[in-house]
């Protein structure tokens, strides 16, 4: 049979992901500052777009007498007296009934105090040379002593040997050596150690002769200690039990991480994309729109697209009109889901923000993609890096999803519920004899929760709990 070519007809249906879908896409993960560091680049790339002045006459629909049309307005003239050559599909561009938002002023968390804001920590390392630029006049000294602080991590520790510092300055390693020793001498005490020993034994000679007894247990038992085996060690030193636990305390009040109170790290104010109130008898979710710029059509921009213009000049001002309205829209099709999302979540959560933490139920993605109708992706991008500030405090919108434990009673328990009694179990047990993951196991299971051994270790490490061995205490100290 011979081989030949042929022009076939073939209809088929598939999925295609448009520009204005693409971009729905992209804003829904944002948090509030990109999205409003997003939208003040598209304004400066596309001139359509401009912020909408906050005004009483805004709200109506006739020229706020600017010269400037808001999208609606903008809208209102495309379906009526003015024909554009640009065919804009209204009827999905506006939604009916869709939720426009209440002031946002009348339910703001309470703010920082502007000091809080505006003052700056002295860093690790300014304060360090400071200090270096005091000791010592010498040029040389100077030029290694910045770069061994360069080497100095926030938490105090030099991370690089004295060789690499010998070879990249040009010095040899006494003198590297010397000068180490010069910044090991700075506040904070402990500062340019190599590692916890050195620390330790760096801030223990200001407290103690360097012959005494806490030097010691650090120099030559720092592992035992570590594994709080006190009866051995007393046993190897032959020195009374009470002797040692003496050098223990002291040891314990040294810092192991002395570059902490110098940290860069500043602290950052949450401002919350949804705000729960609390009614007479049911709870309210306002959007926080406050900080995001209003957008709007520039009705002088428009008169330039009727204008004669050159075809490729029309060309490149259509596209730029077809942008701008497209991302309106994307904006405004974020804010409605994530108003949506927030909705279904209080739904579900209402034991939560009525008595608290130990009464938030398991809830997946799939519960609240199936009550909002929406796909599970959808649900998984709007609530990321999303805050709601609710009754009982600041929560990421992902808090809210956790899987269920099986209880005796047949509903599911949240896995924060169980890592809540834990806590609680933990809290009241015998230091002298704490319990085991195992009999965590049996103690919850008295309490209709039923959990494996291996689920239990891992909450128990998510929260920051030492294993049973860590927790026991031999002697009072």
């Amino acid at each position: 049979m011979a081989n030949e070519t042929k022009l076939t007809l073939r209809q088929t249906h598939r999925l295609v992901m448009t520009p204005m879908l693409q971009q729905a896409i992209k804003l829904l993960p944002l948090a509030r500052f990109e999205l409003i560091t997003l939208i003040n680049q598209e304004m400066t790339e596309n001139p359509f777009l401009e912020e909408e002045p906050i005004q009483p006459s805004d709200t109506d629909s006739e020229n706020n007498g600017s010269g400037e049309y808001s999208d609606i307005e903008y809208a209102k003239e495309e379906k009526g007296e003015n024909q554009n050559p640009v065919e804009i599909d209204w009827d999905t561009f506006f939604e009916e009934n869709y939720y426009q938002g209440v002031p946002f002023e009348d339910y703001a968390p309470t703010r920082p105090p502007i000091e809080n804001t505006l003052k700056q920590k002295t860093s690790l390392r300014e304060y360090l040379i400071w200090q270096l630029n005091l000791s010592t006049e010498d040029a040389g000294w100077k030029y290694i002593g910045a770069i061994i602080i360069g080497n100095i991590d926030d938490d105090g520790y030099l991370r690089s040997t004295v060789e690499e510092i010998a070879q990249n300055t040009g010095a040899n390693t006494e003198t590297v050596e010397k000068v180490l020793e010069l910044i090991q001498s700075f506040d904070p005490v402990g500062v340019g150690a190599r590692d916890i020993k050195e620390c330790l034994m760096l801030q223990i000679k200001n407290k103690a002769p360097a012959d005494s007894l806490a030097a010691v247990l650090i120099e030559k038992y720092l592992e035992e200690l570590e594994d709080r085996n006190f009866k051995r060690i007393a046993e190897k030193i032959n020195i009374p039990i009470e002797e040692l636990l003496t050098a223990v305390k002291i040891i314990r009040e040294l810092n192991p991480n002395p570059g902490n109170g110098y940290t860069s790290a500043e602290i950052q104010y949450i401002s919350p994309d949804v705000i729960v109130v609390k009614t007479a008898d049911d709870y309210q979710v306002v959007i926080n729109d406050e900080g995001i710029p209003r957008l709007r059509i520039s009705r002088r921009y428009h008169e330039i697209l009727n204008s004669k213009n050159k075809a490729e000049a029309k060309e490149y001002i259509e596209n730029k009109f077809r942008a701008a309205l497209w991302f309106i829209k994307s904006i405004e099709q974020r804010r409605q889901t994530i108003y949506k999302v927030a909705n279904s979540i209080v739904k579900f959560q209402r034991e939560f923000l009525d008595k608290g933490l130990t009464y938030l139920k398991p809830l997946i993605l799939k519960d609240v993609a199936s009550d909002i109708g929406m796909h599970e992706s959808t649900v998984s991008r709007v609530t990321t890096n999303k805050y709601m500030y609710t009754p009982m405090g600041i929560f990421e919108l992902k808090f809210f999803f956790h899987s269920g434990i099986g209880s005796s009673q047949g509903d599911a328990i949240s896995s924060i519920k169980v890592k809540e009694m834990l806590k609680k179990i933990v809290s009241q047990e015998s230091s002298r004899k704490p319990f085991t993951d195992q009999h965590l196991v049996n103690v919850l299971k008295n309490n209709g929760v039923n959990i494996a051994r291996r689920t239990i270790t891992k909450y128990r490490k998510e929260i920051k709990i030492p294993s049973a061995c860590r927790r026991k205490k031999r002697f009072d100290y």
